[in-house]
C-alpha cells in the first residue's frame, strides 16, 4: 500500500508535532485530513472532509484515528458509499463525546455512532485515559466489530504518554495493512 494512502485522522484540537501521528507522518509520508477547525469540530464538516480525502486517494486506504478521529470513523461509515475504498483502521483512545465535561464542546458529535464497521479495524484502549473509561473503550470496539486492545496505563495514548514514534502501534498498523495472503 502507497503511503500517501495511508490517512491519518487526528482528534479535537488537531495532533502537536511530538504526537506519534505527527511522526508517522515526517516518518512514512502518511496524510493527514485536515479540518476547518480543529478547536470547534462539527461532525457533518469533518465527515465531509474525510469523504474527500478517500475519494482523492489513489487507492485503498487505510485509517490512522486518534480520539475524536475514531467517531469521525465511525460517523463517516454510517453515512458515506465509499466504504468500500477503506481496508483497516487503527483506531486509538477514542475520546468520547458523551463524558459530562466534552458534551458541551462536542454537542454536534452525540450521539456516537454505535454501529459496525464494514472494514476491520482494531481499537486501543487504555486503563487511564481521562477523555474515555476502559470499558466505553470497550463497548465502542465491540459496537463496531473491531479487535480489542487494552494498552495498560497509557493515558490518553498521545505525546504526553512518552511514546515517541510509538513502534508498537507502527507494528500493528503494518499488521492491519497485510493482505490475508500476506500473513
Amino acid at each position: 500500500m502507497e503511503s500517501r494512502n495511508v490517512l491519518v485522522l487526528p482528534g479535537w484540537q488537531n495532533s502537536g508535532p511530538e504526537h506519534w501521528q505527527s511522526r508517522w507522518e515526517s516518518l512514512h509520508g502518511y496524510v493527514r485530513v485536515q479540518q476547518h477547525d480543529w478547536m470547534r469540530p462539527l461532525r457533518g464538516d469533518w465527515m465531509a472532509q474525510l469523504e474527500e480525502a478517500i475519494l482523492a486517494a489513489t487507492g485503498p486506504v487505510v485509517l490512522v484515528a486518534h480520539s475524536l478521529g475514531c467517531m469521525l470513523t465511525a460517523a463517516w461509515a454510517a453515512h458515506s458509499q465509499n466504504t468500500h475504498r477503506v481496508v483497516g483502521a487503527l483506531l486509538v483512545a477514542p475520546g468520547d463525546p458523551e463524558r459530562e465535561e466534552l458534551r458541551a464542546v462536542l454537542k454536534s458529535w452525540s450521539p456516537v455512532v454505535m454501529q459496525r464497521l464494514p472494514f476491520k479495524s482494531v481499537l486501543l484502549g487504555s486503563q487511564n485515559d481521562p477523555y474515555c473509561s476502559l470499558e466505553r473503550a470497550r463497548a465502542f470496539a465491540h459496537a463496531w466489530g473491531s479487535e480489542f486492545v487494552d494498552y495498560g496505563l497509557a493515558g490518553h495514548i498521545n505525546a504526553e504518554s512518552g511514546l515517541g514514534d510509538w513502534p508498537d502501534g507502527h507494528a500493528l498498523l503494518k499488521n492491519l495493512m497485510l493482505t490475508k495472503e500476506e500473513k
